[in-house]
């Protein structure tokens, strides 16, 4: 499924726009008829090999840092620590995922199934013509595969655990088609408060029990803190804040985005706009001291990465990552994941990857 049409489906539940995203859904999925993948990048720099970004739309992925410390940046990185957290795992393999279409990471799942490990799996219910085909071959290799609750819209959350020891929680889906062509982050988190709460929620969300997820010492849950956080964290800024966001049009995000700027918080907003569909909600941020700047080639970079960096280079500076998008939905009725953190090379790394990302994309002007 393209990111068009799976986006598209996600946000008919959330605004005013949604009978027309609605239909034009319907349509791609029919059009597509099988749900042909985007056209590949070039095998240039990473992310393709054109330049000039920031007057073509958006179409070209600058350089950044594969790996700093807990954080893995796409697409330089690509998803061989994913594989490799598979790969040498010892006993368990938990995984919660949104879209899955990743022939090798299915195999490195069966693989460990027959050394024995105990790998579980949860799909999200809602995008099973996505998602079928992994399911069938993952139950039929030995892995404990279910779908997704119904408690929740969607499972939109993007997280490994290994041995119940090592957490790796992404913005990324695991859709191999889009790995080379898409801004994401995956963080590590070996903290035993957070991979305890991981562990319990995941349990809970395997046997579709409801649970009260803990938020260990980092952790940003949907649908029960998200926002709250999040709003804390863009209310907290003093100096700085770099948005990376996919989505946008939570009316209250958006408010909170309008105060920093307004009280002289410097916010810079880096997202996706294909066929203008944010128009509103960017020339509404613009009007207020928000700089944005943003993609919308179908065919090229794309920003899916989810981030609030606050204050960096400050004592107090912190980011959030993780899967929750700038949406009703994701934030109030979806189960997502993502963690705040102060890492320092964490925090290096979002910056530099920003000032690229932002600088190459298209410059908003109301």
């Amino acid at each position: 499924m393209t990111r068009l049409s799976a986006h598209a489906v996600m946000k008919t539940a959330k605004s005013p726009r949604a009978p027309k995203l609605a239909a034009a859904a319907a349509a791609a999925i029919l059009a597509l008829a099988g749900c042909k993948g985007l056209p590949t990048v070039g095998a240039g720099a990473p992310g393709g090999g054109t330049s000039g970004g920031g007057t073509s739309g958006g179409s070209a992925a600058p350089a950044a840092p594969a790996q700093s410390g807990a954080l893995i940046t796409e697409p330089q990185a690509g998803f061989s620590p994913v594989y490799q957290l598979i790969k040498h795992a010892r006993h368990s393999i938990d995984l919660t995922m949104y879209e899955f279409s990743d022939t090798k990471a299915e195999h490195d799942l069966a693989a460990a199934a027959r050394r024995g490990v105990t790998v579980r799996v949860i799909l999200d219910q809602r995008e099973k013509s996505h998602n079928s085909s992994t399911y069938d071959y993952l139950k039929s290799h030995r892995v404990k595969v279910v779908w997704s609750s119904t408690r929740f819209e969607y499972t939109h959350q993007k997280t490994l655990l290994v041995d119940g020891s090592t957490a790796v929680i992404m913005t990324a889906n695991l859709t191999s088609e889009y790995y080379s062509s898409t801004r994401d982050f995956l963080v590590t988190d070996t903290k035993a408060a957070d991979v305890t709460a991981i562990a319990q929620v995941f349990n809970a969300d395997f046997a579709h029990r409801p649970v009260k997820p803990s938020d260990g010492r980092d952790l940003v849950w949907s649908p029960t803190d998200s926002q709250a956080k999040l709003l804390a964290l863009i209310g907290g800024a003093t100096k700085s804040l770099r948005i990376y966001s996919e989505e946008m049009g939570d009316t209250t995000i958006e408010d909170a985005l309008i105060k920093a700027a307004k009280r002289g918080v410097n916010v810079k907003v880096c997202g996706e706009n294909e066929s203008g569909e944010y128009d509103s909600d960017f020339s509404r941020l613009a009007a207020a001291g928000v700089h944005i700047s943003y993609y919308s080639s179908s065919h090229g970079f794309y920003i899916h990465g989810k981030v609030i960096e606050a204050d960096y280079g400050t004592g107090h500076a912190k980011v959030f990552i993780g899967s929750e998008n700038f949406s009703s939905t994701s934030l109030n009725r979806n189960r997502e994941l993502g963690l705040i953190t102060s890492n320092q090379k964490v925090l290096s790394a979002i910056a530099r990857s920003f000032a690229g990302d932002y600088r190459n994309g298209k410059h908003w002007s109301s």
